[in-house]
Formats: structure tokens, C-alpha cells, sequence
């Protein structure tokens, strides 16, 4: 048997290629947009990719089965649940698909979205023990899939997080203990609360240590699993609509255009947003007035997803050669409104120092220095709910990154702000898109709340 792990750290995302290595045939599951490389890699081995499957319709990113269906004939199959609006092959519960030696079978598992499935695999058909199961969204290495996000229209986050309850204990957690568990998230993922940095266990570990999976009533566990859930970025329902749809293919050869800046103001007066992927040291140091900084180096497709409306054509001011993975990343969003990047970005604004403003930034320190000396200051913490748990600072406002864009007219633009989160990457997207929305005193916290509570000035 062939079977590969491509695990996305941008996005927490797993996908899968399985193959018998007896009969050369094979299938991919949940795979992303860009997938030159399941493509290679199947060819390499001798695999003729037969089926694309999905284990719901995902939220949180662009599915790639329109894109794998179209480079290699292969039919795309979704739970006989699911209703996509294009052909499709529907998978009843329990139904098996055999490669040769090699034999899955789906599971029908709805609580994270209605049409969830996880498909189990058997090395041998008459192995005793299966290989592993592939649990989608909902078991996760030490969580479970949320049953709260709006993807899952006309089902309120009880009714799901109930059927959550059967599915993880009657279709999962029935398997044998050695049964291999790989999820189709890790840890930074917001499909669930408490996900690991492990992207593969066995269901006999998930029986030990996974806070979800133990002994309680199904009211328990609705109480537990829709408690302190980090807020939907933005984009989640845009994408979770779109992985029904026939929609465009992705082009991964297409290039993105290089503007000089007459032709970056044409596009931003037409309504283009200039997104900043630089980090945000580079960011604070100087950029054009307008820009919101989303760092490549961190979680961007996700915070671009939040602070960009889906339809929105984009400008990127870009390290050299990181256009490309820009635009990717981006794609694998569904966002494919990249007009152009500002060429020689340093250059450009060194040239026109009057179209320049540096970001203030504030030490933990200084901070407790101005609270100290009275002044007005507007707190606003950016971190998910679950992150309460540790503190936040006194007379803060609770507004997370992915529900500020649609919030920002519950703060008062005149007021001095202090914009903070973990560690000061989601603060500078935050600070950035107050100040591009007319907030004109903006700071953000250096080091975030890690730094703030470890500062003795501070407590």
C-alpha cells in the first residue's frame, strides 16, 4: 500500500494519497487547490488517481477536487448526504471501495457538518485490525470538529454537536486501539479548540487523552465542545458555499503582474485593497499609507481571509520572489482577485517618502506607563475566547481578529487605541486595518500578552 500524509502548516490542513501498489490504482483524499503535487506524486509511483474524496464540504479552505477531477478523470465522491451541484459519486454508510489488496470504507460521521464522513482503511481486506481511519473534522488528535460554524445551515450547534456524540462513539471509537487516526487538521486550525501539533495517532491514544472522547452524557459533551470556540475567520462560509459549486479551476501557472505605482493607485481607487505579506517589524518600519499587513511568515491566507472580503481584487507588496506563493496561498482560500505586486516595494517608498508612515508598536512597558499616567487608552484584545482563560488586560475589549472587521464601528476612531493579541502577529493585521479604515492613533503591543504578563512593570 501507498500512503502519504501532505500536511499544509499554513492552514492545519492534512490530505491524503492512497494507493495499492498490486493494481497501480488510486484515490486522493480532501486534497487542496493546488495539486501538481498529488498528481506527481501518484505518477511517480505507477498510480492512476481514480477517485477524489471529500470528507465534507470544507469551510476553512478551497477544496482541490474540481482541479484533481479535471488533470486526471477521476470521479469526485462526497456521503450520499451531500448534495454538490456537480456529477458526483455518492457514498452510502458502510459502502466499501476496493483498490485490490487495498480496501476502504466509508462512514458516515455528520456532527461537524451535516454530510461528514471518515473513511476507514484496510491494508488487506481480511486484516483483522484496519490500517488507520480518516477522520475529516471530526476527530481531530485531541479534539473533535466544532459543531457550531454556519457552514452547517439549517442545523442549530446542539442538534449537530448531539450527532457529533454518536458519530465519534459508535463509528469511531468501535475501531480497534492500533487503528492509525489521521485527521484532516492540526493544531492552529479553528475547526475545533484543542488540536494538537500531532498529525497522527491511534484511536486507542485519542481513548486515553482526548478530553472529548471520555465517559460523559451527550449533554456533557454538547456543554464541552461548543464552549470556547474561536470565532470563523470571515471566509469560512464563503468557502464552505463554494465547495458545492462548479466553480473555476485554479490556473497554478498563471503569474502575477508586476505595477509601478501609478498603477497600484489606479487599482486601489477602484477599490483594491493593498495587502502587506512582509513581517511586521519590516511592516512598523515603513509602508505605504493604506496598506493592511498580513505576514506570509505567519497564518495569512487565514487573516487575509478575515480582513478581505472574498470578491475584493487585491495589491500585494511582497518580499522579492514571494509573489507567487502569495497568490497560491491565497487561491487556496478561493480568493483569486490578485491583480498585480508593487515592484521594488523599498525602492518605491523610499522615493516617495511623503506616501510612507511608519506603525507605532508599544512595549509592555510603555503601555503600563501610559494606563498609569490616565490616558483614554482603547484596549482591544484580538484573541479567541479560549484564550480568556489566561487573562486579558483590565479594561480591554474582547473583539477576535476574524469578528473585527464586521465590529470595528463598536470602536471609537478618535480615541487612542492599543490593539493586542498573543504574541503581536494578529495585533499588527488588526492595528493595520483600523488605521486603513481612519482610526488615526493606533498602536499595537509588542509581544503581545505573553509580554505584557511576564513584564514585572505590569502586575
Amino acid at each position: 500500500m501507498l500512503f502519504t500524509q501532505y500536511y499544509l502548516d499554513c492552514l492545519s490542513h492534512a490530505s491524503y494519497l492512497i494507493g495499492d501498489e498490486t493494481t497501480g490504482r488510486a484515490v486522493v483524499v480532501d486534497p487542496r487547490r493546488d495539486v501538481d503535487e498529488y498528481v506527481r506524486d501518484a505518477a511517480a509511483a505507477g498510480m492512476t488517481i481514480e477517485l477524489v474524496i471529500e470528507t465534507h464540504f470544507h469551510a476553512d479552505f478551497l477544496s482541490g477536487h474540481l482541479e484533481l477531477a479535471a488533470a486526471t478523470g477521476a470521479q469526485i465522491a462526497f456521503s450520499s448526504v451531500a448534495s454538490p451541484e456537480f456529477a458526483h459519486r455518492p457514498l452510502a454508510d458502510g459502502e466499501r471501495i476496493s483498490l485490490g489488496e487495498v480496501v476502504l470504507e466509508a462512514r458516515h460521521t455528520p456532527g461537524h457538518t451535516p454530510e461528514s464522513l471518515s473513511i476507514v482503511v484496510w491494508e488487506h481486506a481480511d486484516d483483522p485490525v484496519p490500517y488507520g481511519v480518516l477522520t475529516g473534522d471530526t476527530l481531530f488528535i485531541g479534539d473533535v470538529g466544532r459543531p457550531d460554524l454556519l457552514a452547517s445551515i439549517g442545523f442549530t450547534k446542539e442538534e449537530l454537536a448531539q450527532q457529533l456524540y454518536v458519530s465519534v462513539r459508535d463509528k469511531l471509537m468501535v475501531l480497534p486501539d492500533a487503528t492509525k487516526v489521521f485527521p484532516a487538521h492540526g493544531a492552529g486550525s479553528a475547526c475545533g479548540k484543542n488540536l494538537s501539533t500531532e498529525t497522527v495517532s491511534t484511536i486507542g491514544e485519542q481513548r486515553r487523552t482526548n478530553y472529548a472522547v471520555q465517559p460523559m452524557t451527550m449533554e456533557a459533551f454538547v456543554d464541552v465542545v461548543t464552549e470556547g470556540q474561536p470565532a470563523a475567520p470571515g471566509y469560512f462560509v464563503y468557502d464552505a458555499i463554494l465547495n458545492r459549486q462548479d466553480r473555476d479551476l485554479l490556473d497554478e501557472d498563471a503569474s502575477v503582474v508586476p505595477m509601478d505605482l501609478a498603477t497600484v493607485d489606479a487599482a486601489v481607487a477602484g477599490g483594491a485593497l493593498l495587502v502587506d505579506t512582509r513581517d511586521n517589524t519590516d511592516f512598523a518600519a515603513g509602508h505605504l499609507i493604506g496598506a493592511v499587513n498580513v505576514g506570509l511568515d505567519g497564518r495569512y491566507a487565514e487573516y487575509a481571509g478575515s480582513v478581505v472580503a472574498p470578491d475584493r481584487q487585491v495589491v500585494l507588496v511582497v518580499e522579492p520572489g514571494q509573489e507567487e506563493e502569495a497568490r497560491i496561498r491565497l487561491a487556496r482560500i478561493g480568493f483569486d482577485h490578485v491583480v498585480g505586486y508593487l515592484a521594488d516595494p523599498l525602492a518605491t517608498m523610499a522615493a516617495n517618502p511623503d506616501r510612507v508612515e511608519r506603525a507605532s508598536r508599544l512595549t509592555a512597558g510603555e503601555l503600563a506607563d501610559v494606563l498609569a499616567a490616565g490616558v483614554a487608552v482603547q484596549l482591544v484584545d484580538v484573541r479567541n475566547p479560549g484564550e480568556l482563560a489566561d487573562g486579558t488586560i483590565d479594561g480591554a475589549v474582547s473583539m477576535p481578529m476574524a469578528d473585527l472587521p464586521r465590529r470595528i464601528d463598536e470602536l471609537d476612531p478618535t480615541r487612542p487605541t492599543v490593539v493586542f493579541c498573543a504574541g503581536g502577529y494578529r495585533s499588527s493585521v488588526a492595528a493595520s486595518l483600523l488605521r486603513s479604515e481612519g482610526f488615526a492613533d493606533v498602536s499595537d503591543l509588542l509581544g503581545g500578552f505573553t509580554a505584557w504578563v511576564a513584564t514585572p512593570a505590569t502586575v
